[in-house]
């Protein structure tokens, strides 16, 4: 009876495991739709640290209708009718089921308010990044913004924070959206050196939200949120999709949203005298990014320059580089010559957009 008891024991412990574990996408009120309780509100500041259903709040945090009037300011949700503003010092928490090991990307929507340097650090232990949003890519003043980590444990504390210090503690940034998504590296194959080449694998992208999600330069990110890649530049990219975007393989693409400060990149084993081909597609993603670009792809010492004219209503070309590999590993890089604009939106930057990039070995004639 004592070992059926056990067996029982270990049973439900499973079926609590399983029933906890997480699925991509939102996570539980990761929209923050489910609010607090007027008795816990103190105005738009939320005064009860469990206040907001499955997030744990610190420090100075309000929760904040679409249209809420600051001065002159309208406050505007992305997405649905509230979201959260971080003031000096404040932070969101919540724990997630994960598996560990493995890698996951967290996706949230971010706009600054009041000051111009406003940060983020986003951590899940041991791993953390201070994220700069003062550069904002569209016009709405929202932006998605991306971060990956690998779990070290079964469960996970993702922490969204403000370090910002303000004269005003109500000033800081909005975050809404939060999402996350089990990353899955591919590897090499027959048909690819490269990982990732198609940018299939990638952070989530939350539906309905048309204005992609930017992965941060590789200098404030521990893991890739776009397995396989860098971001090797001082800007981000874009990870952009099929449902909102027009992309010239697959169902995703990345757009080079920053000219020379927004690049990709690749480390790969190559054989020294050997001839390989980079081929790769550029095209614009049908919004309204019109006029002429250039993306610079690299090969080790090898580059070529790929120009390409856009209409702004989707469309693409393909090109090449054929090189000899001098080492052991070749460096992969992509980036745009010029800044560009959105012809109907001079406030968010835009840029060509690449995909379907493969690493094959030549043969000899």
């Amino acid at each position: 009876m004592k070992e059926m008891g056990v067996i029982v024991l270990l049973l439900l412990h499973s079926f609590f495991y399983v029933s906890l574990c997480f699925n991509d996408g939102l996570l539980p009120n990761g929209d923050f739709e489910l609010g607090p309780r007027h008795s816990d509100m103190k105005g738009t500041q939320v005064i009860n640290i469990t206040a907001i259903p499955n997030w744990e709040l610190s420090g100075f945090v309000e929760y904040i209708p679409s249209g809420h009037k600051q001065g002159d300011m309208i406050l505007v949700v992305p997405k649905g009718a509230f979201a959260v503003r971080l003031g000096n010092e404040a932070s969101i928490k919540q724990k997630i089921s994960v598996k560990k090991g493995s890698y996951y990307s967290i996706t949230f929507s971010a706009a600054r308010t009041c000051a111009q340097d406003e940060r983020l650090n986003v951590s899940v232990a041991p791993h953390h990044a201070v994220m700069p949003i003062q550069t904002v890519y569209s016009s709405s003043g929202w932006d998605l913004y991306s971060w990956a980590f690998k779990a070290q444990s079964d469960y996970a504390d993702i922490v969204i924070h403000n370090p910002g210090v303000e004269e005003d503690p109500a000033c800081g940034p909005l975050i809404d959206g939060v999402a996350m998504r089990a990353l899955f590296p591919p590897r090499p194959t027959n048909k690819n050196i490269l990982k990732n080449g198609g940018f299939e694998e990638g952070p989530w992208v939350l539906p309905n939200i048309s204005s992609g999600v930017l992965i941060p330069p590789n200098s404030i990110d521990d893991h890739s949120p776009l397995p396989g890649w860098m971001v090797e530049s001082l800007k981000a990219v874009k990870y952009i999709d099929s449902d909102h975007f027009s992309v010239p393989q697959g169902r995703r693409a990345v757009e080079l949203v920053a000219g020379k400060e927004s690049a990709v990149a690749q480390v790969v084993r190559t054989i020294p005298g050997k001839t390989y081909v980079l081929s790769f597609a550029v095209g614009d993603a049908s919004n309204a990014c019109a006029g002429s670009m250039i993306v610079e792809a690299f090969a080790g010492k090898d580059t070529i320059k790929v120009p390409y004219e856009s209409k702004g209503k989707g469309g693409f070309k393909r090109s090449s580089l054929r090189f000899v590999a001098v080492s052991g590993r070749t460096r992969v890089m992509f980036y745009s010559t010029f800044y560009a604009m959105r012809n109907d939106d001079f406030s968010s930057l835009c840029g060509p957009v690449i995909d379907d990039v493969k690493l094959l070995s030549a043969r000899r004639p």
